[in-house]
C-alpha cells in the first residue's frame, strides 16, 4: 500500500487509457506521455497497461507500507528516498516505512511513478485511468490528496533482480524548449486560406499558460480563413463548421489568433475548423511542453505517421528484449 503524505501539485492514477468509449463522449484519459509511462512499466517487468501515478511539475510525498520496486520516468523531477537522491529511469528497491519525495522539475511537465505489480484501484470501463472532469476511474475519480491510501500489487517474480538496471541513454527523451510537432493535414482544413496554411507551417508557436490534460493552447501567427457563407447548422464565424467528431490530437483553429491541440481528456466533437491532427507519438512531446516554450508544425503523410508509430513500437520491443537479456 502507498500512503499519500503530501499530494504534490496534481497527482492522479493513470494507465494507457480507456479505449472504445470516445464515440459516447467519454475520452480515453490515461498517461499524457505514454512513452515514458510504458518505459516505467518495462523497467519493472510489468505489463505495459499496469496503472501508475502521473505527477505534474511537483510529485507527492509517499510512504510505502510494504517492500517493493519502483521506477520513476518522464520529466526530470528530482526524487529522494528517505531524503537521499535516487536515480530516474532505473528500478529502485523501497522498503516498508520508506518515504519518497520530489522537488519541482525544471524541464518537462509530467513524471511517472510505476510500482511492481501496479496501482490496484478498481477498473472502470476497462481502465484504471482518472478522468477528473466526470470523477471517473482512478482513486475516487479525483487527484490524490493527503491521507489517501492506494493498494499496490504484490511485487512480480524477479522484480528485485531488476534493481539497478540502467537504461541506455538512447531510450531517454530530451526535454527541450523548442520542438517540432508532426501533423497530418486535413479534416476541415479546406476552410483555411492558402495564406493561413503557410502561416501555420512557417511560423513559431508559443504554448499558452492555459494548457492542461484537456487541451494545449498556442499563439503565434495569424491564420486567415476563406470567406464563405456558413453552412446550415454552423455558427456565424468563418472558424465555424457543422459539428463533427474530433480525434485526439486534433488541431483546432477557433479564431485567427489561436490554435488548440486536443489531448487525452478532450471533448469528442464540436464545430470549429480543424486544420489537421498531431500524430499520436508527438502528443507525448505536447504533454511535456512547458508554458511559453515554442514549437513548429511539420506536415507529414498518413503513411509517414504510421511509420513513426511502428518505429516507436519497435523501439519499445527492443528495450523489452534488452532488459530481459540483462535479467
Amino acid at each position: 500500500m502507498l500512503r499519500i503524505l503530501e499530494p504534490g501539485l496534481w497527482t492522479t492514477v493513470q494507465d494507457i487509457g480507456r479505449q472504445g468509449y470516445y464515440h459516447f463522449g467519454l475520452p480515453p484519459s490515461g498517461a499524457a506521455d505514454k512513452y515514458s509511462f510504458m518505459v516505467g512499466n518495462l523497467l519493472l517487468g510489468n505489463p505495459l497497461e499496469f496503472a501508475g501515478l502521473e505527477m505534474t511539475l511537483l510529485g507527492p510525498k509517499v510512504e510505502f507500507l510494504k517492500k517493493t520496486v519502483i521506477a520513476i520516468t518522464g520529466a526530470p523531477m528530482e526524487a529522494y528516498l528517505n531524503q537521499q537522491p535516487i536515480p530516474l529511469w532505473e528500478p529502485v528497491q523501497v522498503n516498508e516505512g520508506d518515504i519518497l519525495s520530489f522537488k519541482f522539475c525544471k524541464q518537462g511537465v509530467k513524471s511517472y511513478l510505476c510500482v511492481s505489480g501496479g496501482i490496484q484501484v478498481p477498473e472502470v470501463l476497462g481502465s484504471r485511468s482518472t478522468y477528473t472532469l466526470s470523477r471517473l476511474g482512478g482513486f475516487q475519480g479525483r487527484k490524490l490528496d493527503v491521507g489517501d491510501e492506494l493498494e499496490i500489487g504484490e511485487p512480480l517474480p524477479g522484480a528485485f533482480k531488476q534493481v539497478g538496471k540502467r537504461l541506455p541513454s538512447e531510450f531517454i527523451p530530451e526535454y527541450k524548449n523548442f520542438q517540432d510537432l508532426r501533423v497530418v493535414m486535413g479534416l476541415s482544413g479546406h476552410r483555411v486560406s492558402d495564406e493561413g496554411i503557410r502561416a501555420f507551417l512557417n511560423s513559431e508557436w508559443t504554448v499558452s499558460t492555459e494548457s492542461n490534460q484537456v487541451a494545449y493552447r498556442y499563439t503565434g501567427a495569424k491564420i486567415a480563413f476563406k470567406e464563405h457563407e456558413p453552412p446550415f447548422g454552423a455558427g456565424d464565424g468563418f472558424s465555424n463548421v457543422v459539428d463533427f467528431a474530433y480525434p485526439i490530437g486534433a488541431l483546432m483553429v477557433p479564431n485567427e489568433e489561436e490554435l488548440i491541440i486536443l489531448l487525452n481528456d478532450a471533448t469528442s466533437g464540436g464545430g470549429f475548423v480543424t486544420i489537421g491532427t498531431v500524430i499520436s507519438t508527438d502528443l507525448d512531446i505536447v504533454a511535456q511542453s512547458r508554458p511559453m516554450s515554442k514549437c513548429r508544425f511539420l506536415a507529414i503523410t498518413v503513411d509517414q505517421a504510421m511509420q513513426v508509430r511502428l518505429e516507436r513500437k519497435k523501439k519499445l520491443t527492443r528495450l523489452a528484449e534488452l532488459l530481459k537479456e540483462h535479467g
